[in-house]
Order: structure tokens, then C-alpha cells, then sequence
């Protein structure tokens, strides 16, 4: 097989069609090598393992910097949107009761707008982002018990 050159037009090209016909997947495929472009995707949640809360001193972050206990992480890279719209109250605040699959913030991402909804039932204990700001994913975004 030949070596793959890529052809930026041809994937601006698919990457226009996505945006004309609200597809979310696209493939090419010529000279025996394909192009595969997607967008928005399934939200997935990742979610540290449950563990018991002694004191409120157990939110924090772990002295490690890694993931604070009962933390909802983002499944994705993006910008965090805590309202619908500017100016609309946030989805949740701190002390906020929330179900299941009730919509937490937005995580945008290549100009789709992600919901991302609570994993459980529980209260928000802390919210870890402000509005507006850039996610990486696996980032924890709050906190809920």
C-alpha cells in the first residue's frame, strides 16, 4: 500500500457535508486508503469510584492532584457551558438535589453542544469549573454525592 497523503481539501471538503446535512459520520474511501471524519459522538461518562465521605475535607482534591472522590469527569475535550444561554440560570448549583440523567452543564465541542447528564442521583457538592472555561478530557467538572 502506498503511502498516505493526506488531502486537506478533500477533508474540508466531508467536514463541510457533516455541517450541511447534520450527519455526525462521514467516510472516503479512494486508492485504497479511507478517511473517516466524526463528530458530537455518544457522551460517555467516567466516574471515580465511590467511596465514603468522612468530612467535607474529603472533597478536595487527593494531596496527588488526581480525581476528588465522587467527582463527574469529562468525557470529552471542550469549552463548559453551566446555562443553556448567557443570561439563563445554571442547570445546578452547589446544594442542588439532581436525578439521574438530569442535564448538569453543556461541554461543547467542534461546535456541538454536548448535554451532560448526572450519571446519579445525588447533591452537587462542588462545582470544579466556571463558565466559559476549556475542559481536557477526564477533567473533573463537579461533585456529586
Amino acid at each position: 500500500m502506498s503511502k498516505l497523503e493526506v488531502n486537506e481539501k478533500v477533508i474540508r471538503t466531508l467536514a463541510g457535508l457533516l455541517d450541511e446535512t447534520d450527519l455526525t459520520e462521514i467516510e472516503y474511501e479512494a486508492d485504497g486508503h479511507r478517511i473517516r471524519l466524526v463528530r458530537g459522538g455518544t457522551v460517555v461518562q467516567a466516574i471515580a469510584p465511590a467511596a465514603p465521605v468522612v468530612s467535607s475535607a474529603a472533597i478536595a482534591a487527593p494531596a496527588d492532584g488526581g480525581v476528588p472522590v465522587n467527582a463527574i469527569t469529562s468525557p470529552m475535550v471542550g469549552t463548559a457551558y453551566l446555562a443553556a444561554e448567557p443570561g439563563a440560570p445554571d442547570f445546578v448549583k452547589v446544594g442542588d438535589q439532581v436525578k439521574e440523567g438530569q442535564t448538569l452543564l453543556i461541554l461543547e465541542a467542534m461546535k456541538v453542544m454536548n448535554p451532560l447528564p448526572s450519571p446519579k442521583s445525588g447533591v452537587v457538592k462542588q462545582i470544579l469549573v466556571s463558565d466559559g472555561d476549556p475542559i481536557e478530557f477526564g477533567e473533573p467538572l463537579m461533585v456529586i454525592e
